[in-house]
């Protein structure tokens, strides 16, 4: 697709690099597809046929009905929309929520304004392996707890979460409880887990496709109370004019990464395993992403030079990885700190996320880079 051989892009979990035919599928949308979907003319039917096509490639990836795909501008809009969606028209008989304790913020802090509101938050911390133990985390579900909400991949350490068992547990403890999964890390990286899901978010800049494009999944007769007024658009759930060329472009980045999932998930899977050969051997740096992490992600911590300082170290030589989750803005990660690392662990920590461009060159420029780094960068005392 794409590959600079001068620079080695390693923080595809903060966003990846458009696809250029996914740029061609949107251009062309742009200039072809241009008039409003929702008008009864020639040219609005054929926009909204291109909206139907987008949603048909999306929900194939899902495994779910196209009339369960609603498009978004974002994965946090999706969060958003589908947490507050789901208190609001429960709280008339529950007040509870369940929340895992290493969230995005675009599931945390709506979560914790709901909790401002009048609603009882029950955080579930993972644990130190930065796993979330899905049955101990149903086990607090009673009959006033109106959401549950889990994402499927932690987006600092690649945990992965069994959430089709959270779900299936929840719903046995109470069949009346929503469950919510933040699937943006996980979709096209892992099988999509919707049984027993209520609604499941995903994301266009973590898949190819542009900032500014994401989808809700709704199960079929699953409510939620939309906090928007409009045109109707999105059955409701959305209104506003849909983004008709950023809806192709996520559709067919769906369509291209589904249809190279088995190539790509196997390049992935050998970057990984030379990562994580290379940083083991580096002294006093330590893994903290569990063993079964999804390849994509790997976060480690130096434990002797500050994460900034390594960073604009490699920077210097075209590497780019991360500090943690790109929304913190170089604020201390809530995810190692749930999991109980020590302030230097995570004042040290990297995040390193691959996409199937990247070659193995990537890799070695970054161990030689974090290699002389810890040779020469002034160290913590």
């Amino acid at each position: 697709m794409l590959h600079d051989e001068t620079l080695h892009y390693l923080d595809n979990a903060a966003t990846t690099r458009v696809d250029p035919a996914v740029a061609d599928a949107i251009r062309a949308a742009m200039t072809d597809l241009w008039a409003n979907p929702s008008a009864l003319y020639t040219p609005g039917l054929q926009a909204q046929q291109a909206l139907g096509k987008a949603r048909a490639q999306v929900a194939k990836t899902l495994g779910c009905t196209t009339g369960e795909v609603y498009f978004t501008a974002c994965g946090s809009e999706s969060n958003n929309l589908a947490l507050r969606g789901a208190a609001v028209a429960r709280r008339g008989w529950g007040r509870k929520i369940l929340c895992s304790g290493y969230e995005h913020p675009s599931a945390a802090l709506p979560v914790e304004q709901l909790g401002k509101e009048g609603f009882e938050v029950d955080f579930v911390p993972p644990g130190p392996d930065g796993r979330i133990d899905v049955a101990a985390m149903a086990d607090r579900v009673d009959k006033g707890t109106c959401l549950v909400t889990c994402m499927q991949v932690n987006n600092e350490t690649g945990a992965v979460a069994d959430v089709e068992t959270l779900a299936r547990l929840t719903k046995e403890r109470n069949p009346r409880t929503a469950v919510h999964v933040d699937g943006v890390q996980a979709w096209l990286r892992v099988p999509a887990a919707l049984a027993g899901v209520d609604s499941f978010t995903v994301s266009g800049h973590k898949v190819h496709a542009p900032k500014g494009i994401g989808a809700l999944y709704l199960r079929k007769g699953y409510h939620i109370e939309p906090p928007y007024l409009g045109g109707g658009q999105e059955k409701g759930i959305r209104p506003g004019t849909e983004n008709v060329p950023y809806a192709a472009g996520l559709g067919e980045a769906a369509r291209i990464m589904a249809a190279n999932s088995r190539e790509r998930k196997a390049r992935v899977a050998a970057l990984n395993a030379r990562l994580r050969q290379g940083v083991t051997a580096l002294p006093e740096v330590t893994v903290n992403s569990p063993d079964d992490a999804v390849p994509e992600i790997l976060n480690i911590s130096l434990n002797v030079i500050r994460s900034e300082t390594m960073l604009h170290f490699l920077e210097q030589r075209r590497v780019y990885v991360s500090s943690g989750s790109a929304c913190s803005k170089g604020a201390a990660s809530h995810t190692l700190a749930a999991m109980g690392l020590s302030a230097r662990a995570i004042d040290t920590a990297l995040r390193i996320s691959l996409c199937g461009d990247n070659t193995e060159q990537d890799i070695d420029e970054l161990l030689n880079g974090l290699s002389d780094g810890l040779a020469k960068l002034a160290r913590l005392r």
